[in-house]
């Protein structure tokens, strides 16, 4: 199995992030939690995981938008 910064630096514009650890009880890092259950069970469709490169594509998509066309309503 491959490290996963292997993993992700194959995958085009996901250049500038980085791991992050995370104590167990973090409420104001895990915004991104919130969004990433939006993205994975509402937004992302099943389509984008027939390959890894596909749902590169589509999370890319799908960032790009958040902000103008898809929101998450946080309160």
């Amino acid at each position: 199995m491959r490290p996963i910064w292997q993993t992700f630096s194959r995958c085009d514009g996901f250049h500038a992030f980085s791991l992050v650890y995370l104590s167990p009880y973090s409420p104001e890092q895990n915004l991104i939690e919130i969004l990433w259950r939006q993205v994975k069970y509402y937004w992302l469709r099943w389509g984008a995981y027939l390959s890894f490169d596909r749902l590169c594509k589509e999370v890319q998509l799908l960032l790009r938008d958040y902000g103008t066309e898809r929101t998450i309503n946080f309160a």
